[in-house]
């Protein structure tokens, strides 16, 4: 049993992870990956179980929760599928909030993984150079500091015994997560849920102080920071009203990504909040960028813009 100071209230039982996934695939549960006893510290990882000839490529997911809540449990139903047809393994990653540890934490959690995902590759047949990583929210902005800083020793941490496994990754899908910190506010619409500047906001949390008088610690959480020419290619999928990371964050990291020639889309769900209204047609873009980066299926990719879908209406009961 893996503790942690984190609280896990409601935290689903054996019973209630077996229905999050397919009997075609195995569920390795909680598997530590930095030499803890931290369960935040931890990963979910998903094998189908019929036999492959080849390495399967990897999808590891990194959730959300303003870098303060959230359990990576949550993106099981999420990845599950990816699994279940047969092609992919999957991750869910762990991560320490920052209720209990301040940045780099976060990221230094989310290497280690990585690391263990290929040290661990021959042992679960997995193609350690095809991981793709996906994140929502405080998840995409991991997933993106991933995709950029592969190999920055800052970034990297020390955490876990696979050291000697390189960070990098193959391909990026970031959702709406945010990207400089510093321009949040001047992207903010009106309905915005936080004072991004505010010292308990969630960014502020993240740093250990409000994020203007940390402008060096805030520079090292910036995905854009470490870009370079021979980053992976991203898709980056927001809505365009998001009220809580607003949509200034995607645009700035793809112009930067741009700039870099580091292939990059940029998909904007017109009306779409926060995760809220993405049409059907996401999940199936979300699909084809992994199957032409880990899988060789190519594609055509062009910025596009996708209109929200109606918010499901509640029937009474």
């Amino acid at each position: 049993m893996f503790t942690s100071t984190s609280s896990f209230a409601q935290r689903p039982g054996r019973r209630d992870l077996a229905d999050r996934v397919p009997d075609s695939v195995q569920l390795v549960a909680d598997v530590p990956y930095a030499d803890s006893d931290n369960r935040r510290q931890t990963l979910d990882l998903l094998v189908p179980k019929a036999e492959s000839d080849k390495p399967r490529p990897v999808i590891a997911f990194i959730h959300g929760g303003a870098w303060r809540a959230g359990d990576k449990r949550q993106a099981l139903p999420r990845v599950a599928r990816f699994a279940s047809s047969g092609e992919y393994a999957a991750v869910s990653i762990g991560y320490r909030l920052s209720g209990e540890a301040q940045w780099p934490a976060q990221i230094h959690d989310c290497k280690a993984a990585i690391r263990w995902i290929k040290a661990n590759a021959e042992k679960y047949n997995l193609d350690p150079d095809k991981i793709g990583v996906w994140g929502t929210s405080a998840g995409g902005h991991l997933v993106a500091v991933l995709g950029t800083s592969g190999g920055v020793e800052a970034m990297d941490g020390s955490l876990g015994p696979h050291t000697d496994q390189s960070t990098n990754v193959a391909c990026v899908a970031d959702f709406f997560g945010p990207t400089d910190f510093l321009k949040m506010t001047e992207g903010a619409l009106p309905s915005s849920r936080f004072d991004h500047d505010s010292p308990q906001s969630p960014e502020s949390l993240l740093i250990g102080g409000a994020i203007h008088d940390h402008p060096e610690k805030v520079a090292t959480a910036n995905p854009i920071t470490y870009i370079t020419d021979d980053d992976p290619p991203f898709l980056i999928v927001h809505g365009s009203a998001d009220p809580t990371v607003p949509f200034n964050q995607s645009q700035l990291i793809h112009a930067a990504l741009q700039e870099a020639k580091v292939p990059t889309t940029l998909v904007t769900i017109e009306g779409g909040g926060h995760g809220r209204g993405f049409p059907p047609e996401t999940n199936n873009l979300v699909r084809r960028f992994f199957d032409h980066h880990l899988r060789g299926q190519e594609s055509e990719w062009q910025d596009q813009s996708l209109e929200a879908s109606e918010p499901r209406v509640r029937r009474p009961r």
